[in-house]
């Protein structure tokens, strides 16, 4: 099969005007969007475009050190947008959600690379760098929705939560029940998606792969293996970053410090 086609920066341009169809409904209702708007695509061009020059030297150069600090900074970024996005004190927590998200992203990362693909480096720029932003990105959004919301239902609930350990309950039987829940919507997402990919819709990995050249059945094994990678970095992720914040989150008699919160 043939590799995919370039777009020329001409014509990308042109794709620009799909902007105009959101952006004529936005000022017709008067939605206050505009400005996001515009905001967030001058960004994901900037972004974007720094990103493809700095991959294509990393890809090229492909030192296993500058491709371990790129995943570093790619995990801090992460740290702190969900952090933000979660109204919490980033100096608080950003150590103990940093490790749940290096632990949650190398687990199926090095399963994937080294196990799946067999390849002997397990750095190697090709692959880790697209495959750890795959799951990052899903983990990124499942902690915002799933620690967020634990740490909220507990600060709804506190006279609930605090009656609990008033009947002798320890920490981890109070917060047992918020923590199910948290899981379960931050998993949510995920398990629909997998219930339905191919169905409803051909997913970004496997239409990558295709546009690129390959074969629909190799393409399919990829996304097999980046969907289970993905499940299971969010899991580990959202399960580590409750338990790793529960340790600054609490005094010692398991009341929910207000100063956590930004």
């Amino acid at each position: 099969m043939n590799q995919a086609i370039d777009i020329q920066w001409v014509r990308l341009t042109l794709v620009y005007l799909l902007l105009i169809i959101p952006l004529a409904a936005v000022l017709w209702y008067r939605v206050p969007l505009m400005g996001r708007i515009a905001v967030a695509c001058a960004r994901m061009t900037v972004q974007l475009l720094f990103v493809g020059f700095y991959l294509q030297i990393i890809i090229e150069r492909d030192n296993s050190w500058f491709n371990l600090a790129w995943l570093i900074v790619m995990i801090v970024v992460a740290d702190v947008s969900v952090l933000r996005g979660c109204g919490f004190r980033v100096r608080r927590f950003w150590l103990p959600l940093f490790i749940a998200l290096a632990v949650g992203v190398a687990i199926p990362l090095m399963m994937l690379i080294g196990l799946a693909l067999n390849r002997p480096n397990l750095m190697e720029a090709r692959y880790v760098i697209p495959i750890a932003g795959m799951i990052l990105g899903n983990c990124l959004r499942a902690n915002i929705v799933g620690i967020g919301r634990f740490y909220q239902d507990i600060r709804r609930s506190e006279r609930a939560y605090l009656h609990s350990l008033a009947q002798g309950a320890s920490l981890a039987e109070a917060v047992r029940p918020f923590v199910r829940d948290a899981f379960q919507a931050a998993l949510a997402p995920t398990t629909a998606t997998m219930a339905t990919i191919g169905l409803v819709s051909l997913p970004g990995m496997m239409t990558g792969v295709i546009l690129g050249g390959t074969d629909p059945s190799t393409a399919i094994k990829y996304q097999i293996a980046i969907m289970l990678s993905i499940f299971s970095g969010t899991a580990i992720t959202v399960f580590l970053g409750v338990q790793f914040t529960m340790k600054k989150s609490f005094d010692a008699y398991g009341v929910l410090l207000k100063e956590i919160f930004a």
